[in-house]
């Protein structure tokens, strides 16, 4: 269903009439969403976040925080950016992006694959709301290895 949900999500940006300039991904989950939306959009234009928030299943941080390297300001001002995450959970991840973003860019808008009920952040685009916990295929296996914390 992974590349239905990204193809109906490009189509709500289409529909909108935005057309972002870059497609900015929250690493990890957002990775392969923003990969697809710039596909899906033509968008070559791609770039990376770093933030750590989670732990572990239904554990996190107290706040999100982000690891470097970031993106320069500069290199953001004046773009039309498309900020791309697999969940808005509490939406205090995307909170941080969006922040990070504001300022520089002409505009920023958001798109999830899920959307739970106790997000600070409304995305604008999204595929699925729900409020249950999700296993997506590429996290729900533990790691083949530890590299500690």
């Amino acid at each position: 269903m992974f590349g239905t949900a990204v193809r109906d999500l490009a189509q709500q940006v289409v529909d909108s009439g935005y057309r972002p300039d870059l497609v900015l991904s929250v690493a990890r989950g957002g990775l392969g969403l923003g990969m697809g939306l710039g596909y899906a959009l033509d968008v070559k234009n791609l770039s990376a976040v770093n933030v750590e928030f989670y732990t572990g299943v239904d554990e996190r941080l107290e706040m999100p925080i982000m690891l470097p390297p970031t993106p320069a300001a500069v290199e953001l001002a004046g773009l039309k950016v498309l900020i791309a995450d697999d969940v808005a959970d509490t939406g205090k991840t995307l909170e941080i992006v969006r922040d990070f973003c504001a300022g520089h860019v002409a505009e920023a808008r958001t798109a999830v694959i899920y959307e739970k009920p106790g997000t600070v952040v409304l995305p604008d685009y999204v595929w699925r709301r729900t409020d249950r916990w999700i296993d997506f295929p590429w996290s729900a296996e533990p790691p083949l290895v530890s590299r500690g914390a």
